[in-house]
């Protein structure tokens, strides 16, 4: 069971930690020092929420059907890939300005009270449709290839990436943000992330031809 929590935690780790709008906002929230745990609490519970979503609805219905199975092993295979080409693109053409040009889309003045904040964060979350393909589609296809508590332990791995990784950038911003700023810490972070999701497709591809 741990190797299956660990694989939802460094897939959940994988999608998550990535330049964007609501990374940025929660690492500027950090950096001010200002309601710094109502935003991470506000981004953790919109994932286990659709983590949970994802792994019982979507998850419960490929994990009937042996073809949507199969189906969502392939999909989610090259989901993967094509996410770690998009890394290694985004890692090569990284700048220094790569966070700020994510910072600068954050809507300017919205962080000056606990409610706006948490407002903030929540929109630039639930509005953004990646968030629901990597949650509720592909999370919940890939939990679906577990039945029973190993589903369980898959999904509750995912969960804890978005635990530690949004109190984490939040608590740790002054000393997370300036290396993310950079050029260096910005590919470093990319090729991280494409070298987790070619892993994990590997995995995941291979375990499904395996089974023949």
């Amino acid at each position: 069971m741990f190797s299956i929590f660990l694989e939802g935690l460094v897939l959940g780790a994988g999608l998550i930690i990535a330049i964007g709008a609501q990374n940025a906002f929660v690492i500027r929230q950090g950096i001010r020092g200002e309601h710094v745990f109502a935003v991470a609490t506000a981004c953790m519970l919109v994932d286990i929420f659709l983590i949970t979503v994802g792994a019982a609805g979507v998850g419960t219905l490929i994990a009937q059907d042996p073809v949507i199975r199969a189906s969502a092993a392939f999909g989610g295979g090259v989901f993967l890939i094509g996410f770690g080409l998009l890394s290694i693109r985004r890692a090569w053409l990284a700048t220094s300005s790569t966070w700020d040009d994510a910072e600068a889309s954050i809507k300017p003045g919205s962080g000056r009270s606990a409610r706006n904040a948490v407002l903030t964060v929540l929109g630039l979350s639930l509005l953004n449709p990646h968030v629901y393909l990597d949650t509720v589609v592909l999370l919940g296809g890939l939990a679906g290839q577990y039945d029973g508590m190993a589903r369980a332990w898959f999904a509750v791995g995912a969960m804890t990436a978005s635990v530690f990784w949004f109190y984490g950038i939040g608590y740790a911003a002054i000393r997370v943000a300036p290396f993310f700023r950079t050029q260096r810490g910005t590919r470093l972070m990319e090729g991280t992330i494409a070298c987790i999701m070619f892993a994990l497709a590997f995995n995941l591809l291979w375990g499904e031809i395996g089974v023949g």
